[in-house]
């Protein structure tokens, strides 16, 4: 995986605020189907320094790049364009309409004659909901009955449906229960079988090890290191946050 032309490559990224530097020079890679795990306490900078990508950052230095092409990202319709979607804790559904009318929330379908084409929405929203979640069928609730765990599939559902390949996931099994939190995994998993690449952002060291092929740990808006899960004990991790120090890696 090292081997090929990361998706995305993010290097000497930097951004202060009011005089205080919030990232200081970090840079990253994310490669096509790989879960990258991003950790550090809060104001570490982790939702900062990826915030940069989504758009709702702009960087005071730093370079982006996809697919080896260099990009200019001043907003999240920019990131968007380049295929980055960004699924915050929230998940920014709207609790009172159901699957579909959340999947196509501002891009709407319309028929012929202007109105909204509810027929083609529905089929459109099964169709991606079937390469995720087979077993879902609540189409016709709203989001509000839905379980944590299905929700999060109509949020990511949306997310790849606009032909997204890189996922920012902020948090995605906080305040979730083992089943659900199963399903998120099952979920992210069927995105990697995809090719789709995933910036993870958690405090919870066991999600991250359970769902990330590699971790990435800041403190105080610099990059402790990075490391295959594989290659690290949790107890390593813990090190790499709470002391900011890289242990060996054999």
């Amino acid at each position: 995986m090292s081997a090929a032309l990361p998706l995305v490559a993010m290097r000497g990224m930097s951004i202060s605020f009011g005089g205080v530097r919030a990232v200081d020079d970090v840079s990253l890679d994310l490669h096509a189907g790989e879960v990258v795990g991003l950790l550090g306490h809060n104001g570490a900078g982790k939702s900062t320094f990826i915030k940069m990508l989504s758009g709702a950052y702009h960087p005071d230095a730093g370079e982006i790049r996809i697919d080896g092409q260099a990009v200019t990202i001043n907003s999240p319709r920019d990131a968007r364009r380049h295929g980055i979607e960004t699924i915050y804790q929230t998940l920014a559904l709207a609790d009172n309409l159901d699957a579909a009318a959340n999947l196509f929330l501002g891009r709407e379908l319309r028929t012929a004659w202007g109105t909204l084409d509810d027929v083609a929405m529905e089929a459109e929203t099964r169709r991606v909901m079937a390469r995720l979640n087979p077993h879902f069928v609540k189409f016709k609730e709203p989001v509000r009955a839905l379980s944590g765990g299905q929700r999060q599939a109509v949020a990511i559902a949306r997310a790849i449906h606009f032909n997204a390949r890189i996922l920012i996931m902020d948090e995605p099994t906080a305040a979730l229960g083992p089943q659900e939190t199963k399903q998120v995994a099952d979920l992210i998993l069927q995105l990697k079988r995809e090719g789709i690449g995933i910036f993870l952002i958690s405090h919870d060291i066991h999600d991250v090890f359970d769902l990330a092929d590699r971790v990435a740990v800041m403190k105080n808006g610099k990059m402790v290191g990075t490391a295959p899960t594989r290659a690290v004990t949790k107890d390593q991790v813990l090190e790499m946050i709470i002391l900011g120090t890289r242990p060996s890696i054999q």
